[in-house]
This record gives structure tokens, sequence and C-alpha cells, in this order.
């Protein structure tokens, strides 16, 4: 069923595309603001530049309308002459109630740019005709709030209107900070998109665990002290620490790195090894890293023996 449901999305999304460039595209060119460039950059902030329509000869003062239902926010945009041509705009809209911004929520809702030239006023969709391709480079667009993981999107409707689509954070552990110290290691965590009631942690490695305690070191912030004691492989040889983080209610997550826009954060986000002795006579090598999907983990080796 899943297989039939996927072909089935995939085969109406063919055919809105086919509506969108064939049918109305090429009859609302011309008569709505024309999106040159539009992008969810940092995650939260909507940056937008269009080309407005030969009906706009003037302009004093214009705003992006973001509206669903009957709800609607307003944010300024700057408007101004092109020398050699139309019109143009300019415009930055933060989202999120959580970062200050416009306070929408989950759905889909629709961009419009209100112009106004004295008591004259005109609102003008913002068509959408060429989806912008981010460059590619060391950094991309980051497809999450970095602060909620709420995740923000430009869309279009089947008439080629932009709209922002929000959905809401999936539950996650994110890594705020990791303290290396001579003979310790502390790791502060962020819970997103499930409320954090008594959280606690474990570090798990093929069959053996440690529950370990978190403590609030500010508001929405946890501080997982790494029990170095317990990690010494057992055996010789290596063993990888995974941590799983247990917010209270719901399932375990595993503690990682996404909220970022690194293109390789394992080159990037690199952290020093340290050799440490958590038991009397014992060496041990500590290697804290990111996995190629963006899991957070401890790499553990014996070290010499001590004197």
């Amino acid at each position: 069923m899943r297989t039939v449901r996927r072909r089935a999305v995939r085969r109406l999304a063919g055919y809105r595309a086919s509506l969108m460039t064939g049918f109305f595209l090429p009859r609302r060119l011309g008569r709505t603001a024309l999106l040159r460039y539009a992008a969810v950059l940092d995650g939260q902030t909507v940056n937008l530049h269009a080309e407005l329509p030969a009906s706009v000869t003037e302009a004093e003062a214009a705003e992006i309308v973001i509206r669903r239902g009957l709800r609607r926010h307003r944010r300024p945009a700057r408007v101004y002459p092109d020398p050699e041509g139309p019109w143009l705009m300019d415009a930055a809209v933060l989202l999120g109630a959580e970062a200050g911004g416009v306070p929408i929520g989950p759905g889909r809702w629709k961009l419009r740019l209100e112009v106004r030239s004295g008591r004259r006023s005109v609102r003008l969709p913002l068509t959408l005709a060429e989806p912008t391709t981010p460059r590619k480079g060391a950094t991309g667009p980051m497809a999450r709030s970095p602060l909620t993981a709420q995740r923000f999107r430009l869309g279009r409707t089947v008439r080629g209107d932009a709209r922002v689509v929000y959905a809401k954070a999936r539950p996650a552990a994110e890594v705020a900070a990791v303290h290396i110290q001579h003979a310790r290691i502390d790791v502060d965590l962020r819970v997103l998109g499930v409320r954090a009631t008594e959280p606690w942690a474990e570090v798990v490695a093929a069959e053996r665990r440690v529950r370990c305690p978190l403590a609030e070191v500010q508001p929405g912030v946890w501080r997982l002290e790494v029990p170095l004691a317990e990690m010494v492989p057992a055996g010789g040889g290596r063993e990888h620490w995974d941590v799983l983080v247990h917010p209270g209610r719901g399932a375990p997550l595993r503690l990682a790195r996404r909220l970022h826009d690194i293109q390789a954060p394992g080159r990037v986000f690199t952290m020093r090894k340290i050799l440490v002795s958590p038991r009397r006579g014992v060496l041990m090598r500590i290697e804290p890293r990111y996995t190629p999907a963006g899991n957070f983990r401890f790499t553990c080796s014996d070290g010499d023996r001590a004197d």
C-alpha cells in the first residue's frame, strides 16, 4: 500500500506541476509580483526579491502579508524603482514566535505583497515561477530552525503563488556544547519537539548501558557528565558509545547535532581526543565525534597501563 500511495502522490504532483506551468503561470505573468529569489535562510528567515508588474508605476510603502484563513500578519518590505526596468521589492521576514518573528502556526500560509501610494493600495500575489536553487559550497540551506527545530519551507500553490509551509519540530535531542577538560567531559543538550519532564540519559555500547542523570544548567539546557569510569573497553580493543536521552515520555532520543548548515559536519565539528585515567592504574583514550549521520558518539580505546 505504501508503494501504491507513493506512486499516486508522484503522479498527482506531476499533474499539478503540468497544470501550473502549462496553464496558470503563462496567463498570470505580468500581472503579479514575480519572485526572482525566494529562500528560507538560517532555517527561519524568508528572503524575497521580486519584480513588480508594469502596472505599478509608483510606490511609497509596502508590506508582506502572511495569511491563513482569517489570520493575518504583516511585515515591512522595501520597494524601489529600477532605472532600467520595473519596480523591485526586497524583504526579509523572520518566522517563529520563539525567535521573535511572525507567530505562525502549523499549516500552509499564503504570501502577498501590498503596495501603497497615497490613499491607493494594491495587493499582489507573489508568483514563484522557478524555485531558487541553493548554491553548492561549504554551507547550505538549513532545513529546520536552529532554535526550535521547527520547519519552515517555501512551497507553491497550483496557481504558482508562493506560500510558507510550517511543520512542528520532530522530537530530537540536540547537542548544545561539549566541554572537554583534562580528565572530564560534560555535554550540554537540548530536548526539542517534546516536553522534557525529568529527563535522563544513558550511554550505550553493544550490550553495555550506563544510566546518567541530567542537570538543568539553564532553561531548556541539560548537562550530562560523561561516566568515563564506566566506559573503559571490556577486553581491550575499541568501543563506540552512543548517547540516548529519555525525555520522560515517549521513545528515547539519540543525541545528535543536526541543526546546522554545514555540508561536512564530521570534518568541521571535530573535537580533540584526550587520555584519561578513569580508574586507578588504567589509561583510556576517548574521542568525542559525530557520525556521518550527525549522531554524537564516543570512541574509547585502551591506553598504556599506568605505573
